[in-house]
């Protein structure tokens, strides 16, 4: 699934392709995403205008005239291309992916003037959902946590969040009332640089370990976006090539490995901790 890196990614390439453009005709061919696709959708996203994108944790926000919202996740196999509309031909415009629009799964389109956005997802666990008015999309996000790049994610917040806890500090990065946007990628490797054991419960945590998940949730997730993402099955950046954050993993998929820190012997080890695959440093992480 796509985390806060990767989907500010795609907004960024949409802020880049759509603002300001005006929606001339939607076609669903497939109502059934994990939200069904309202049967007036196409006629409320119609003569839009689109004002602005925006992100919050793992969804993209389209602000469009008229004060209405509409919000996409892309789930667990949900892509977001570009296609070129003259001649009703497809051109490699894609910026996500490859360079040919995908033959199957393409249920939705929304097309503009002199091109189309389409959103394929063979597992149609990704959804659109549409929003009259911004109390409504405040109220939709209301038991989200903050984003790690908030200023309310501070030591006062996050002490008093995990104070007494039983629950390992792994299982509370995933935790989206926590804090919101960081998947199970980013949650192993802010871990490696907190030099914390996944396994440790948030009661046994000090403040200083505190203040280490904070910075470093940003400092990752920074560097995730600095370069594009991370691309570990078919994630494709803005000029359609792979992230690069995967080329510089310190846990992730590195198992049986040697830790990358100075002067650390230790091996990364793998261990599955609610259902989720979790890798760490034997050593340095404690």
């Amino acid at each position: 699934m796509p985390e806060l890196p990767e989907v500010e990614i795609v907004k960024q390439s949409l802020d880049k392709k759509i603002k300001f453009k005006i929606i001339k005709k939607v076609i669903v061919r497939n109502r059934n995403l994990r939200i069904k696709i309202p049967i007036n959708f196409e006629d409320i996203l119609k003569n839009k205008k689109v004002k602005k994108i925006l992100r919050f944790s793992k969804y993209i926000i389209i602000h469009l005239s008229e004060n209405t919202f509409c919000i996409i996740h892309l789930g667990m196999s949900g892509t977001i291309h570009l296609a070129n509309n003259k001649k009703n031909r497809f051109t490699n415009l894609s910026f996500y992916k490859s360079l040919n629009l995908p033959d199957k799964h393409n249920h939705i389109e929304i097309q503009f003037k002199n091109f189309n956005i389409i959103y394929n997802d063979p597992r149609r666990f990704g959804f659109f959902e549409l929003l009259n008015n911004k109390k409504d999309l405040l109220e939709r996000f209301a038991n989200y946590g903050p984003e790690p790049f908030s200023k309310i994610f501070n030591l006062s917040y996050v002490s008093n969040f995990l104070k007494n806890k039983k629950k390992n500090i792994k299982n509370f990065l995933l935790d989206q009332k926590f804090v919101s946007g960081i998947g199970n990628i980013y949650a192993n490797e802010i871990l490696f640089f907190c030099k914390i054991k996944p396994q440790k419960k948030a009661l046994n945590l000090s403040r200083d370990e505190y203040k280490k998940i904070i910075r470093f949730s940003k400092f990752v997730l920074k560097k995730a976006i600095k370069l594009g993402g991370s691309s570990i099955r078919n994630f494709k950046n803005i000029s359609g090539n792979d992230g690069l954050f995967q080329n510089n993993f310190k846990v992730y998929q590195r198992e049986n490995l040697n830790c990358s820190k100075y002067n650390c012997n230790g091996k990364i080890k793998k261990k599955i901790i609610s259902k989720r695959a979790t890798f760490f440093c034997n050593k340095c992480q404690k």
